[in-house]
């Protein structure tokens, strides 16, 4: 065995899961699609390293590991204090239709973060997915939605009385 090729299939290994699991959360694909052309050479580089008994053994290795590694993924990541930042909780399936978000209009909230111009604004105690008509809105200002086109919901910012 050689060292290097050890430590290749190491790499792609982990480098494969961790872009497989972050692609479950970010849309696009980009990161799955590296992610198994790192399992694939972590295939290749098991069948360098350990022989095609060993390599046969790395592949099955890597198709269960990976199962398993989704599922925990899944499972988990979504709890924890990084997955609850960069998840959507959208959750407007008690309050109305989540195809019919028309109830919205008027109803006034504020940026839950910088709207730029599409962000997250807390309206009706729910956090919702938002966008202007083209101007910044800071995070923490009064918004009001003004109009909702399928499943957007159009907002902007309430002047400030003085």
């Amino acid at each position: 065995m050689d060292d290097i090729r050890v430590q290749l299939f190491i790499i792609f290994v982990i480098t494969g899961m961790i872009l497989i699991g972050a692609e479950i959360y970010v849309p696009g694909g980009v990161l799955g699609a590296i992610g198994g052309v790192a399992l694939f050479s972590a295939v290749i580089a098991g069948y360098a390293a350990f022989g095609p008994v060993g390599g046969s053994y790395a592949l099955a290795g890597i198709v269960v590991a990976t199962i398993i590694m989704v599922i925990i993924w899944m499972r988990f990541f979504p709890g924890s204090r990084i997955g609850k930042k960069i998840i959507v909780a959208q959750d407007l399936s008690t309050s109305k239709s989540s195809q019919d978000l028309t109830f919205l209009i008027g109803k006034e909230g504020e940026t839950a973060s910088e709207l730029r111009p599409a962000g997250f604004a807390t309206i009706i105690g729910k956090r919702i997915d938002v966008v202007t008509q083209g101007e910044m809105i800071s995070k923490g200002e009064k918004i009001k939605v003004v109009k909702v086109e399928g499943s957007r919901v159009i907002v902007q910012a309430i002047e400030k009385r003085s």
